[in-house]
Protein backbone atom coordinates (compact mmCIF):
# COMPACT_ATOMS: atom_id res chain seq x y z
CA UNK A 1 0.00 0.00 0.00
CA UNK A 2 1.36 3.74 -0.90
CA UNK A 3 1.51 6.07 2.23
CA UNK A 4 0.63 9.22 0.03
CA UNK A 5 -2.95 10.21 1.03
CA UNK A 6 -4.80 11.45 -1.88
CA UNK A 7 -8.00 12.35 -0.01
CA UNK A 8 -8.78 15.69 -0.10
CA UNK A 9 -8.02 17.69 3.41
CA UNK A 10 -11.63 18.79 3.80
CA UNK A 11 -11.91 14.90 5.44
CA UNK A 12 -11.59 15.23 9.02
CA UNK A 13 -9.79 11.78 9.35
CA UNK A 14 -7.27 12.25 6.20
CA UNK A 15 -3.88 12.19 7.40
CA UNK A 16 -2.97 15.78 5.46
CA UNK A 17 -6.14 17.41 7.05
CA UNK A 18 -4.75 16.04 10.54
CA UNK A 19 -1.32 17.90 9.33
CA UNK A 20 -3.44 21.20 8.64
CA UNK A 21 -5.26 21.14 11.88
CA UNK A 22 -2.14 20.68 13.96
CA UNK A 23 -0.54 23.41 11.93
CA UNK A 24 -2.76 25.81 12.58
CA UNK A 25 -2.87 24.91 16.45
CA UNK A 26 0.91 25.90 16.33
CA UNK A 27 0.50 28.99 14.38
CA UNK A 28 -2.45 30.10 16.53
CA UNK A 29 -4.71 30.53 13.53
CA UNK A 30 -7.77 29.06 15.02
CA UNK A 31 -8.66 31.76 18.00
CA UNK A 32 -11.27 31.56 20.33
CA UNK A 33 -13.76 34.25 21.15
CA UNK A 34 -13.01 36.44 23.62
CA UNK A 35 -15.48 36.05 26.36
CA UNK A 36 -17.48 39.32 25.50
CA UNK A 37 -17.66 38.46 22.18
CA UNK A 38 -19.08 35.17 22.61
CA UNK A 39 -21.79 36.99 25.05
CA UNK A 40 -22.45 39.42 21.74
CA UNK A 41 -23.05 36.36 19.59
CA UNK A 42 -24.62 34.23 22.27
CA UNK A 43 -27.27 37.51 22.79
CA UNK A 44 -27.70 38.29 19.33
CA UNK A 45 -28.80 34.96 18.38
CA UNK A 46 -30.50 33.56 21.18
CA UNK A 47 -33.53 35.90 20.15
CA UNK A 48 -33.32 34.77 16.40
CA UNK A 49 -33.03 30.77 17.61
CA UNK A 50 -36.32 29.89 18.60
CA UNK A 51 -39.20 28.05 17.27
CA UNK A 52 -42.80 28.07 18.05
CA UNK A 53 -44.92 25.31 16.97
CA UNK A 54 -48.42 25.57 16.16
CA UNK A 55 -51.11 24.31 18.52
CA UNK A 56 -53.22 23.07 15.28
CA UNK A 57 -49.53 20.74 14.15
CA UNK A 58 -49.39 19.76 17.93
CA UNK A 59 -52.45 18.43 17.97
CA UNK A 60 -52.35 16.58 14.20
CA UNK A 61 -48.87 15.10 15.70
CA UNK A 62 -51.30 13.58 18.90
CA UNK A 63 -54.14 12.39 16.92
CA UNK A 64 -51.51 10.80 14.07
CA UNK A 65 -49.18 8.83 16.72
CA UNK A 66 -52.78 7.63 18.05
CA UNK A 67 -53.78 6.98 14.58
CA UNK A 68 -50.45 4.79 14.16
CA UNK A 69 -50.24 3.00 17.31
CA UNK A 70 -54.27 1.46 16.87
CA UNK A 71 -54.73 -1.83 15.15
CA UNK A 72 -55.78 -2.16 11.66
CA UNK A 73 -59.49 -3.07 10.99
CA UNK A 74 -60.12 -5.96 8.88
CA UNK A 75 -63.96 -4.66 7.41
CA UNK A 76 -63.41 -6.99 4.74
CA UNK A 77 -65.97 -9.76 5.87
CA UNK A 78 -68.56 -7.20 6.81
CA UNK A 79 -67.64 -5.50 2.87
CA UNK A 80 -68.30 -8.93 1.43
CA UNK A 81 -71.61 -9.08 3.02
CA UNK A 82 -73.11 -6.12 2.00
CA UNK A 83 -71.98 -7.03 -1.74
CA UNK A 84 -73.72 -10.17 -1.34
CA UNK A 85 -77.03 -8.59 0.08
CA UNK A 86 -76.45 -5.47 -2.85
CA UNK A 87 -76.53 -8.14 -5.46
CA UNK A 88 -79.16 -10.02 -3.90
CA UNK A 89 -81.69 -7.36 -3.87
CA UNK A 90 -82.10 -7.93 0.07
CA UNK A 91 -79.77 -4.94 1.00
CA UNK A 92 -82.51 -2.33 2.96
CA UNK A 93 -80.97 0.66 3.90
CA UNK A 94 -81.24 2.78 6.95
CA UNK A 95 -82.54 6.45 5.64
CA UNK A 96 -82.70 8.02 9.32
CA UNK A 97 -79.45 7.21 10.02
CA UNK A 98 -78.12 8.30 6.37
CA UNK A 99 -79.87 11.37 6.93
CA UNK A 100 -78.75 11.81 10.84
CA UNK A 101 -75.18 11.19 9.03
CA UNK A 102 -75.38 14.07 6.64
CA UNK A 103 -76.73 16.31 8.93
CA UNK A 104 -74.11 15.92 11.69
CA UNK A 105 -71.10 16.54 9.18
CA UNK A 106 -73.35 19.76 7.41
CA UNK A 107 -73.61 21.17 10.36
Amino acid sequence: MSSIDTRAPFFPNSKSAQREIEQARKSSMLRRNSYERAQELQDKTGSHAKVSIPDTIRDFSRIKKVADTTPEVDNTAKIASLKAQIQAGTYQPDYDAIADKILATEY
